[in-house]
């Protein structure tokens, strides 16, 4: 049985329920990746980090691209559906061509809500939408579409089920 870890950064709380869901079906430990000490990664034969994303960037990504792991899994949060978008730019712009040759990723799909946007977030968000809704919808960006669907809604598209591929993927190893 393999010893395993789940650290998760969380903003918002989405990507924490998608860890303690993933955790729980793992019997895996779980860490807020605050508390994590970059020496306990290599305790762990799996390390699955998850980590919201913004503006391609994955929130807290620095906690296992400089800290070598024996196996990592990264689950990504965001409101673009990974039926349809292409994630491979974002974790191009997150990990070395040789690290992301030894990861396996998954996208899940998150929430927001507005009101409980930090007044920076806030801020970013208005003026994002604002610019995304000046474009033709042939010129966005998954991200950018996801956002335009909204329109400055609260949205909801969190799913346990959504982890099943994840979790199967972890106890295979």
């Amino acid at each position: 049985m393999s010893k395993i870890l789940v650290a998760y950064k969380s903003r918002y709380g989405t990507t924490k329920k998608y860890a303690e869901w993933i955790a729980e079906d793992l019997d895996a430990d779980i860490f807020d990746a605050d508390n994590v000490k970059p020496e306990m990664l290599m305790d762990y034969d799996i390390v699955v980090y998850g980590a919201g994303l913004y503006a391609e960037q994955i929130n807290g990504v620095n906690l296992v691209t400089k800290t070598p792991c024996k196996k990592l899994i990264v689950f990504t949060v965001g409101l673009a559906d990974p039926k349809t978008a292409d994630f491979s730019k974002c974790l191009m712009k997150n990990f070395t061509p040789a690290r992301l040759s030894e990861i396996k990723a998954f996208h899940l799909r998150g929430a927001i809500e507005y009101a409980k946007l930090s007044f920076t977030h806030s801020m970013m968000m208005k003026v994002f939408l604002k610019t995304v809704l000046k474009k033709d919808v042939s010129q966005m960006s998954d991200e950018e579409k996801a956002i335009a669907a909204t329109n400055g809604r609260d949205v909801d598209f969190i799913d346990r089920g959504s982890i099943e591929t994840l979790v199967e993927y972890v106890r295979a190893q």
